[in-house]
């Protein structure tokens, strides 16, 4: 008998990912979707739908009562929905936490607890860690997050954690990019344009990590019924802050282009302005407060040795291999 798994934000960059490879190993696999939500990357043969409504407790408890009476409880549950941009800031502790233990609650109030529940966070809840020292954030070091996002992702954290029993296992990627993603599309956007733009004049370590190595840390966890951890994920490298736009350049046939260093002041000054006027036309900004704190941050490196020891993670995809592959995908798709 097939193995089932829920997995939330279906629809989403990175759930859509899980979703095909959920498939690949032969789950029984149920995307988790709202009524809204885009299917354009959830074409598979075999892929069932659920409709949850996170938003409203009594209705999310329904349908999963539902589910449970016309299919059983799901053995793992991968919980990938969430929201990275906001109109309103207390949105995020209201979708990222709240809408995360409600699920979390209805599971266990429905006798519905999976063997496993996978909770996608982030590198940011530990926020403006080591910028002096410029050394890998560790698992020991305490959180000091300074976005609303990487907050409101902490406090969903410690709100699985105490709860007693339950299964889950927390994974916090730094910068994830890959095929079907946005934000660092418009980076490959930019430099089509022939301009490529970098914050600060202070040195600056980032990380990254392919969509694909995330997913593979997933089911790895998965494979060994991990409880009560948190990992961070990146590919294992540290890069300079060009290193990116460098080779997504060089995939683009290396156009001219114009470097442009924006001061952090300036760029302050700006995301404020962007947010503000997002929020009078009642919608997003990509510069925001919170993007913001996230391009001011110096030292984006983590420690994934904990990853690579007990899961057996291996990341596949530098990023030049990564960049690569994402940019082809791009040309492809005619985003480029």
């Amino acid at each position: 008998m097939k193995q089932s798994i829920l997995i939330t934000g279906a629809s989403g960059f990175i759930g859509s990912f899980l979703v095909e490879e959920a498939l690949r190993r032969g789950f029984e696999t149920w995307a988790g979707v709202r009524a809204s939500s885009s299917r354009k990357y959830l074409q598979e043969p075999g892929l069932h739908f659920l409709e949850l409504d996170f938003a409203h407790t009594d209705r999310l408890y329904e349908q999963l009562k539902a589910h449970r009476e016309a299919h059983g409880a799901f053995d793992y549950v991968v919980h990938c929905a969430g929201v990275t941009k906001c109109i309103d800031p207390a949105d995020f502790d209201r979708v990222n936490c709240g809408q995360t233990c409600a699920l979390a609650n209805a599971l266990r109030s429905l006798d519905m607890t999976p063997r496993q529940f996978a909770f996608i966070s982030t590198l940011s809840v530990f926020g403006p860690v080591h910028e002096d020292t410029y050394k890998p954030i560790r698992e020991t070091d305490t959180p000091q997050p300074n976005t609303a996002y990487g907050r409101s992702k902490l406090k969903a954290e410690q709100a699985l954690l105490a709860m007693d029993g339950f299964p889950c296992v927390i994974y916090r990627p730094t910068g994830v990019y890959g095929p079907r993603e946005r934000d660092y599309f418009l980076m490959a956007e930019s430099i089509k344009r022939h301009v490529d733009m970098s914050v600060g004049y202070r040195r600056q370590d980032l990380t990254f990590v392919y969509v694909k190595d995330v997913v593979q840390a997933v089911f790895l966890g998965i494979e060994r019924s991990i409880k009560g951890r948190a990992y961070f994920l990146s590919d294992g490298q540290v890069y300079a802050s060009r290193t990116f736009s460098d080779l997504i350049r060089r995939e683009l046939g290396n156009p001219l282009i114009i470097r442009i260093k924006c001061p952090l002041f300036l760029l302050k000054v700006v995301s404020l302005l962007a947010e503000r006027w997002a929020a009078l036309r009642k919608t997003t900004s990509t510069l925001n407060r919170d993007k913001y704190n996230i391009m001011k941050q110096r030292n984006w490196q983590c420690d994934i040795t904990p990853a690579v020891r007990e899961l057996g993670y291996r990341p596949e995809y530098d990023l030049e291999r990564g960049v690569k592959e994402t940019i082809a995908w791009y040309k492809k798709e005619g985003w480029l």
